[in-house]
């Protein structure tokens, strides 16, 4: 007897070009500004502002990638802080976030809804608007200067959203795991450290590396408010160095951006498939 065909699989003709039409717009969009920095990053500085503009290189080379080491001797030291800074702003997010998410996410009690609704409201405000706050505290605290400066807000502006992002990981995980473990006798402790901990590692993957991210990419604005040392300064602030009083080093400047974002993707490639694990985990009721 033949079997039936799946009908989720059918497409018409028609739909399979619309799908992969759709696909190709969205990518094109989102590729084009790294691809045409690449070519930029390739092109001697000659060529950026001639007339015709030139999409593909003439006698395009990977010079800029040589000589933006020169230009910016710092920066090397410009990489390593900023993989410094998100490395401890993302270890400290997720001391603090995995208790209170487990709390959030188990316990009932009075105003949690309300405090969720507030950690919202903060990611509401922009960095901008608590520069003059932050900075006079971080004055007061004698801190300024230091990478502690940096740290802390990155801190305080990441926890909400991965208290929002775990909560929801830890919500799908059955409760009957915790009652089992209450009945043998465990304490809360020891049931998030024993039985939620390894069950939540792909949601807390995914929580590490959007922390990383976030905080890799929003230091520019901390770093030139609150450090003015080139010793503690991470890479935004070295990426601005390339931008002369009469005229900017675009090709260096694209070179050293694809350079100072290559650790960062690394690291992603890597746990990639963590991230994917983490994202689709608990999509079915276990």
């Amino acid at each position: 007897m033949k079997e039936p065909s799946v009908l989720i699989n059918r497409y018409a003709w028609y739909e399979i070009i619309g799908i992969y039409a759709g696909i190709f717009v969205f990518l094109t969009f989102l590729l084009a500004p790294f691809v045409e920095g690449f070519l930029v990053s390739l092109k001697p500085l000659s060529q950026l502002f001639s007339s015709p503009y030139r999409f593909i290189p003439e006698n395009g080379s990977f010079e800029a990638y040589r000589t933006m080491w020169v230009s910016v001797p710092g920066f090397a030291r410009y990489i390593f802080n900023s993989l410094f800074i998100s490395s401890v702003v993302t270890i400290a997010v997720l001391i603090l976030v995995v208790p209170a998410a487990y709390a959030f996410a188990r316990f009932e009690f009075k105003g949690s809804g309300q405090l969720l609704g507030a950690f919202l409201a903060v990611n509401m405000f922009s960095g901008a608007v608590l520069l003059i706050p932050l900075f006079r505290l971080m004055r007061s605290l004698g801190v300024l200067n230091t990478y502690f400066a940096m740290i802390v807000p990155g801190v305080a502006f990441l926890i909400p959203t991965a208290i929002w992002l775990l909560r929801t990981y830890m919500m799908r995980i059955p409760k009957e795991l915790d009652e089992a473990a209450f009945v043998d006798g465990a304490s809360h402790f020891y049931t998030l450290r024993r039985v939620i901990l390894p069950i939540a590692m792909p949601g807390i993957v995914v929580v590490a590396i959007t922390t990383f991210i976030g905080s890799y990419a929003q230091q520019f604005i901390y770093a030139l408010t609150f450090n003015s040392k080139s010793e503690y300064a991470p890479l935004p602030v070295g990426l601005f160095a390339y931008f002369g009083r009469q005229e900017v080093v675009w090709n260096e400047l694209m070179a050293a951006s694809f350079v100072g974002i290559a650790p960062a993707m690394i690291i992603i490639f890597f746990l990639q498939r963590y991230l994917v694990s983490g994202l689709t985990a608990g999509a079915v009721k276990q």
